[in-house]
């Protein structure tokens, strides 16, 4: 059995796709959630000029109180992400369907989780940043999919702690 690669999309269609697809999923998540839920389309398909591999990944942000709530609703719909962790402020859900394949991430505002946007915004922000993403993503072009996401890991973590120090402004 071969191992899965992460393979860029050369076609130019990826970012397209996902905002296509974004826009057919919002009447469904806004008719299940809990009112106040704050549905945002983010990932590489959601920031102009980063390269992705395709897919849509989608950001469910609710109050601590609505969490629950919440997560049955999407469970009622999706089905869990066995590959994703599942805490009490954040769970993980696919979306059926292959074109393109899509994610939902559900997290308590303010929680250890609800960083989705953050990451987006600091890309836009900064094209540095941008530049040095798409790099990593060039770089891992063709190679096992385990490695690339340990690569992105470390490299949106870094972001991250940069932006929670103050040190990268959104």
């Amino acid at each position: 059995m071969s191992a899965v690669t992460f393979t860029l999309d050369r076609s130019g269609s990826a970012h397209l796709q996902a905002v296509d697809a974004f826009a057919r999923l919002i009447p469904d998540l806004s008719a299940i959630l809990p009112a106040g839920a704050d549905i945002l389309h983010v990932g590489a398909t959601a920031v102009p000029g980063c390269l992705t591999g395709g897919g849509l990944d989608v950001a469910v942000r609710v109050p601590d109180e609505a969490f629950e709530a919440a997560g049955a609703a999407l469970a009622s719909r999706y089905k869990r992400d066995p590959g994703s962790v599942q805490t009490m402020d954040f769970a993980a859900f696919a979306v059926p369907g292959d074109e393109p394949p899509a994610g939902i991430r559900l997290a308590v505002t303010g929680g250890p989780f609800d960083d989705f946007h953050v990451f987006g915004a600091a890309l836009m922000a900064h094209p540095a940043l941008l530049e040095g993403y798409n790099e990593l993503k060039t770089m891992f072009d063709g190679q096992p999919m385990e490695t690339y996401r340990a690569a992105k890991a470390l490299f949106i973590n870094a972001v991250l702690d940069g932006v929670a120090r103050g040190e990268i402004a959104l």
